[in-house]
């Protein structure tokens, strides 16, 4: 495997070259080079802002194909909790459930539940007097990698607790074991993801040795299926739906902060909005935050891009769906998990991303060279180079990347820039 593995990929044979998705990414990991799109896998986070974007379908998501599900004895869906949102009105969260236990599988596991075991313990890591505020949540790992490519300070406010669907593997793998007297590799435990960000959480998890998830298949891929199956009148299986309101409501913005015992909180999505939050909380400027959740998609998780209903109508679905269940109540919790059993076992570094060179002297003369040659570009950040700004393309070019040449504008503008300076001095 690569040090890098993303979800995101491109197919060369339907891009363009049309450089739409350069000023969508989020930490500038596009370039077209020779008219193609190519991603800069040190910098992806797999937000899927640039399938989003693209018109041409250049861009797509690697995921598993639901037969894979056949290389285990005993099968787990995990459906994500956004998932809800998906299906009319006329079909409840059971009737989801009980779609899914048709394509195959052994057991459907209801992830909004493991949701409201995490709400349970991060309502005591927020009473914990010496933990850093604001607490951010890792529910969006699209958002994680963010903050450990662009803001490294803050690596330290990010919860040690892992995401609903780890704490779903885990818990059902655990009892599976115990139950059907199964070895830990006869268990296979696959996700129904609604983004890219969440398939790559499986391959290459931050804060984990490994997944307790075995792979990721899209809902869009078998959504499909899954409508023709349905059906209201169908229980052939045991009841699923465990989850209270508050464990539902988490497959929107705003869901997994309503179930805190605090009202300093705070949920934003779309990456832009994050972006301007996390320069703020950087700098300290939101000191009366304790808790901080954040999406890369607008909506939240009803907005991956691996779902296929409207975004804002599946977020109205959530939220009357989430009202008709019982209120969350802590006592109610039934886990075999420790606290201890949700944390990471690994500590998250820093990625940078703009490490010029491994000897710290080079790097100093290379990032002068950067600066000198960011100020003789047009500053326009126009995109026809391939570098979604000026000053990327002035990286590039130190970096070997690309060359000066590749600036369209630069000779026109240069010889403006001299002209004016003639004016000037005649002038005088």
């Amino acid at each position: 495997m690569d040090k890098y593995w993303h979800s995101v990929v491109l197919d060369n044979d339907y891009c363009n070259g049309c450089t739409n998705c350069l000023s969508r990414c989020p930490t500038q990991a596009i370039r077209v080079i020779d008219g193609k799109a190519k991603i800069m896998k040190e910098r992806c986070i797999d937000c899927g802002e640039c399938l989003k974007i693209c018109h041409f379908h250049a861009k797509g998501t690697l995921s598993d194909n639901l037969e894979k599900i056949h290389n285990y004895k005993y099968k787990v869906a995990l459906p994500n909790i956004s998932m809800y949102g998906q299906f009319s009105a006329e079909y409840d969260i059971e009737d989801i459930f009980q779609a899914i236990y048709k394509l195959g599988f052994d057991l459907v596991y209801d992830v909004a539940y493991a949701a409201d075991i995490l709400t349970k313990y991060q309502n005591e890591l927020l009473r914990e007097p010496t933990v850093e505020k604001p607490v951010i949540s890792t529910y969006c790992p699209a958002i994680t990698r963010l903050i450990q490519i662009r803001y490294p300070s803050l690596i330290e406010n990010i919860t040690r607790l892992e995401s609903p669907m780890e704490i779903a593997a885990r818990q059902v793998k655990k009892k599976i074991m115990q139950e059907q007297n199964l070895e830990f590799e006869e268990i296979g435990v696959f996700l129904i993801a609604q983004c890219p960000a969440k398939i790559t959480s499986i391959m290459q998890p931050l804060g984990l040795e490994r997944s307790y998830i075995d792979g990721g298949i899209s809902l869009e891929s078998i959504y499909a299926r899954l409508i023709k199956a349905i059906d209201k009148d169908s229980r052939d299986h045991d009841l699923v739906q465990r989850a209270s309101g508050n464990g539902v409501g988490w497959g929107m913005v705003g869901g997994q902060s309503f179930g805190l015992d605090t009202e300093k909180y705070l949920a934003v999505d779309g990456i832009e909005e994050v972006i301007r939050v996390l320069d703020k909380m950087e700098l300290g400027k939101l000191p009366e935050i304790d808790f901080f959740e954040g999406y890369a998609c607008v909506t939240g998780c009803s907005g991956g891009v691996l779902n296929v209903e409207n975004p804002f109508m599946a977020k109205a679905r959530i939220r009357m769906k989430s009202s008709t269940l019982r209120p969350y109540d802590p006592n109610e919790i039934d886990s075999n998990l420790t606290r201890e059993d949700l944390e990471w076992d690994v500590e998250m570094e820093p990625r940078t991303i703009l490490k010029l060179d491994k000897d710290f002297k080079i790097s100093l003369k290379k990032m002068a060279k950067l600066e000198e040659i960011a100020q003789k570009l047009p500053g326009i950040d126009c995109g026809a180079c391939g570098a979604p700004t000026c000053r990327a393309l002035a990286e590039d070019i130190v970096m070997n990347r690309a060359k000066y040449a590749d600036c369209l504008l630069l000779g026109k503008y240069n010889r403006r820039r001299q002209k004016k300076t003639q004016g000037d001095n005649n002038e005088d």
